[in-house]
């Protein structure tokens, strides 16, 4: 028995080294961690159990027979983060890289298999070299089977991926199709294809950087969510999105009370819109004071800055904020920016979470490049998730809110269940001045004067159109409040709505303007 122990751990001893002390001083020296110190950082200590430590590869083509290493490039289990339970795997690149075999393919499934079954969130932690060239085709199907469990998982559990090195050829799409991806700034990449085959096939000279670094993913492709500068703050930040996000779809996001007084008033917002309709001011600065502690939690803030999303908290619950920002394209929706909330709008319908809207929109973005993108197309994607959402929507408009960008952004139409207006609010078609062009078109080319009728007819329609209160009168604003309560309403609405219930009528599911 005792030789027995002493071989048992001597192996687990190994294990641990994955690739050896040389290939963990490599990863050391590249400025990351290896696979099990990024777990030691992650999950509460002393919490993480580990599973299929032993495994090993089953590959006898190129030598490989001779490269048996314990665990295989994964290492796989669950633990607890704020002393809630996750499932986490790992990439461990001092063992061939990271590459993905059939045998550690088994063990990331059996992890998504597992959270899956127990409405676990799932963690994964990826720096792979992508396939596994000598195992071919098996290397390719494990890729699949992963996918796979990556679709049925979502919804129904947070599925959150970290891109702490490569991440190359299929090996992306299991990132992509989960619910948030992480990345580390010049220290990991995205791409389907590598720079060499981008030399070879297009003649374009592009670097790991240029092609798939985390500054591109996260400002202009929008496949990151998140950039941050070294694999620790991303994985503090990564405990800290899961802080917000309930464990499943069946439950209800994490309450935490931190003293914020719920009727707390924010008077310096009663000065936050300027005199001038086309002054911008910062959408930050309001959702900043109206939020717990002034905690908010941005999403894709590189990305589409012209909307902001994120999570926050208000009496202590987890919101999804959705917001125009007035600082950037003056808050217009286009292509990114409706594809960009569209898909936060039905994460958060997915797991309970409910949803604050701020509105400040004078339209969708005008011009032959949206309109040949597919801002129609993209726009709908807004427009179907804001429709199709069944969780407390509380709407708050406090400036511009035209045309059919007045619709989309959850308006009461679109089952809005309470929709506030700020006293200065105008909720219509089209602007005062560009109205009054079109409704008085041919009085004005008949006058002498026409700059002066100008005026005095885009003071007509303002003072008739460019308000809340035409609005309010038939019901579409439920309240006009003034800025400085706007947290108190918020917090007492969502109060109200606690116990909400509605569905949609049943379906496989819709077909969402992809």
């Amino acid at each position: 028995m005792q030789e027995i122990v002493k071989k048992f751990e001597r192996l687990r001893a190994e294990a641990r080294l994955g690739g050896g002390l040389e290939r963990i001083e490599a990863q050391h020296a590249r400025g990351k961690l290896t696979a099990r110190e990024c777990i030691e950082v992650l999950l509460d200590e002393g919490s993480f159990e580990e599973l299929d430590m032993f495994v090993q590869h089953r590959c006898n083509d190129f030598g490989m027979e001779k490269k048996q290493i314990a665990g295989d490039g994964v290492v796989a289990g669950y633990g607890e983060i704020n002393r809630r339970k996750v499932f986490v795997y790992a990439q461990d690149f001092t063992v061939h890289g990271g590459t993905l075999s059939e045998s550690n393919t088994q063990k990331i499934c059996k992890i998504l298999d597992l959270a899956t079954r127990t409405g676990v969130p799932v963690i994964g932690l990826n720096d792979s070299g992508g396939a596994r060239i000598q195992e071919g085709v098996a290397s390719l199907a494990g890729y699949g089977e992963i996918f796979q469990r990556n679709v049925l998982a979502s919804g129904v559990i947070p599925q959150l991926s970290a891109i702490l090195g490569p991440c190359a050829g299929g090996s992306v799409y299991s990132p992509a199709l989960t619910d948030f991806v992480m990345m580390v700034e010049e220290n990991s990449y995205m791409f389907v294809t590598g720079p060499d085959v981008v030399r070879t096939v297009t003649h374009e000279e592009e670097t790991f950087e240029s092609l798939g670094g985390a500054r591109v993913h996260s400002t202009q492709s929008g496949v990151a969510h998140f950039a941050f500068p070294n694999g620790m703050v991303l994985l503090t930040q990564l405990r800290r999105l899961l802080s917000f996000l309930p464990s499943n779809n069946r439950e209800q996001p994490p309450v935490v009370l931190a003293g914020d007084p719920p009727e707390r008033q924010e008077h310096s917002l009663d000065y936050l819109i300027p005199d001038d309709p086309l002054r911008p001011y910062d959408m930050k600065e309001l959702i900043d004071k109206v939020v717990d502690n002034h905690d908010f939690m941005e999403v894709h803030g590189g990305f589409a800055r012209n909307i902001i999303i994120g999570f926050a908290r208000m009496d202590g619950g987890t919101v999804g904020i959705v917001a125009n920002q007035p600082m950037v394209l003056a808050g217009c929706l286009d292509i990114d920016s409706s594809v960009k909330a569209a898909r936060f709008v039905r994460f958060c319908d997915c797991f309970n979470i409910p949803i604050i809207t701020f509105v400040d929109v004078p339209g969708f973005m005008p011009g032959r490049n949206q309109e040949s993108g597919g801002i129609i197309r993209h726009g709908a994607k807004l427009l179907y998730a804001f429709a199709e959402c069944t969780v407390p929507k509380v709407t708050v408009i406090t400036r511009k809110s035209y045309g059919g960008a007045y619709d989309v952004m959850s308006s009461k139409h679109l089952r809005g269940d309470l929709n506030f207006a700020w006293p200065n609010a105008e909720i219509a078609v089209m602007g005062a001045k560009g109205a009054a062009e079109i409704i008085f078109r041919g009085d004005l080319k008949k006058s002498d004067n026409a700059e002066s009728l100008l005026k005095i007819k885009t003071k007509e329609y303002a003072d008739r159109f460019a308000n809340p209160f035409r609005a309010a009168q038939r019901g579409f604003i439920d309240d006009i409040i003034m800025p400085s309560s706007s947290r108190w309403k918020i917090i007492r609405g969502l109060r109200m709505l606690k116990d909400k219930q509605i569905t949609n009528p049943w379906k496989k599911h819709g077909n969402i303007p992809l």
